[in-house]
């Protein structure tokens, strides 16, 4: 009988240990299969930092840095200057890229860095305790923001693709979705087309992947995959914001 579902090889037999419902798993799962598809198991470095995806390294069977709390693309630039010939990848929340990883962020596509990164948008903040993040919804309520967000107060949220896409350096961006399989099959392929660029000396990539916290967003899972489609993408829409090559 031939196998048609497996466990990725880049992927390790850890249990992971997210709440019910929370999509890191799923991105996790489409790296780690497209590690593989791509044959760059031993060639790969992840960085991960403080936030959720902080014990990524549990679930990934491969080489990985772990960095301070937003710096993953100053350690991932650092790796990738000494080790050229490595594919670098860095792993991020909202919290973590677009409040106090700005600075990193940006600058690493601005220099058109050879690197890609994973950009894991939710909404909120996850493992801190479900506060306002610089991408939580106008009106969305927060542990921090208990009517709502107030734009008068707290500002508009930060579309980082739309961002990035206006510097020079940065050579491939795209918004995916994992709500729903369709969306992760499309979401797959934009992962596969980031690493591709990276593998052929093209310039910074990112992913942004919209994803649920249910737990943060005081909702089933279910209701939370249905609350990413119905506010989440009207906000961000799905799409490759940014595409300077075909790969």
């Amino acid at each position: 009988m031939n196998a048609v579902f497996a466990r990725p090889r880049a992927m390790t037999e850890q249990k992971t240990h997210y709440c019910p419902g929370c999509t890191h798993g799923i991105i996790h799962r489409m790296v780690a299969e497209v590690i593989d598809e791509l044959g760059i198991r031993e060639d790969t470095v992840g960085v991960a930092p403080v936030g959720c995806a902080v014990f990524l390294y549990n679930y990934l069977d491969i080489d990985m840095q772990e960095s301070a709390h937003g710096r993953a693309p100053a350690v991932a630039t650092g790796i990738k200057r000494v080790l050229p010939d490595r594919i670098v990848f860095t792993y991020q929340g909202d919290g973590d890229l677009a409040s106090i990883g700005t600075a990193e962020i940006i600058h690493a596509a601005a220099r058109g860095e050879n690197i890609t990164t994973v950009f894991v948008n939710n909404a909120i903040y996850g493992m801190t305790g479900g506060q306002m993040a610089p991408t939580t919804l106008p009106g969305q309520f927060t542990s921090t923001s208990k009517a709502g967000r107030n734009t008068q107060s707290a500002g508009f949220p930060i579309r980082v693709s739309e961002m990035l896409a206006t510097l020079e350096g940065a050579t491939y961006i795209s918004r995916v979705s994992v709500h729903n399989p369709a969306h992760v099959i499309r979401a797959k392929k934009a992962l596969l087309k980031a690493f591709t660029v990276q593998k052929q000396g093209l310039g910074f990539s990112m992913v942004e992947v919209l994803s649920t916290c249910p737990t943060n967003w005081g909702l089933k899972p279910t209701e939370a995959l249905a609350w990413l489609e119905e506010k989440m993408i009207p906000y961000y829409p799905l799409d490759e914001v940014k595409n300077r090559l075909e790969v």
